[in-house]
């Protein structure tokens, strides 16, 4: 009766695993063998060996990059061109209208300049004109007699009344201001008392006219 061909195999790997340990003791003696490594051979030769485990890196190979053709990068430099033209364009529009901006406020600058002179200027002449007109309504009472003088002022505002009398000389003002009522005499006194302190420290209250 015949053995089966794999207990054959294994009889004939085991046999020349023997030879091979006994010529390695004889002529390597510092060297080690590996009894699974005959074993391997003999499944190998019998045919019982599985297969070696392909790599993953193999299995599975990674994609390969994508490189840009030149149509596609010449079409990226042209879309990055235009768009740092339009900021350009943009950039340049805002700097125009700055300038338009800053220009018309040096006109209106300018014109304000003007009008503050003619204001000041207009003010002036009226100034002086009502200095002249007062000197000259001054220069009349003074010439006038200290009762017709008076009789006139009792009858004005007050306002003028004061600016008058505070205006004229002490020498000319003092003979009308004792021919006033009584009453009014007192009261341009105190406003003209009055007059040189700050609007707070005034004290005009109960003033009878």
């Amino acid at each position: 009766m015949k053995a089966p061909r794999p207990f054959l195999l294994i009889l004939g790997g085991l046999a020349v695993m023997g030879v091979l340990r006994t010529t390695t003791a004889l002529f390597f003696p510092d060297s080690e063998s590996d009894p699974s490594t005959f074993v391997s051979s003999a499944q190998a030769a019998g045919g019982t060996e599985k297969p070696m485990p392909v790599p993953a890196a193999l299995a599975n190979p990674a994609p390969a990059m994508v490189c840009e053709t030149p149509e596609e990068m010449l079409q990226a430099m042209n879309e990055e061109r235009e768009l740092l033209d339009t900021q350009k364009a943009r950039l340049a529009e805002q700097q125009s209208e700055i300038e338009l901006a800053r220009e018309k406020l040096g006109i209106e600058q300018n014109r304000l300049t003007d009008l503050k002179s003619e204001v000041e200027t207009l003010l002036e002449t009226v100034k002086r004109a009502q200095t002249d007109d007062l000197d000259r309504l001054v220069a009349l009472y003074s010439s006038m007699k200290p009762k017709e003088a008076a009789a006139i002022l009792d009858d004005m505002d007050i306002e003028t009344s004061v600016l008058v009398l505070a205006t004229m000389p002490e020498r000319d003002a003092a003979p009308i201001l004792a021919a006033l009522n009584k009453v009014r005499a007192r009261a341009i006194s105190r406003i003209i008392l009055e007059r040189s302190k700050l609007p707070g420290d005034q004290r005009l209250n109960g003033l009878k006219l």
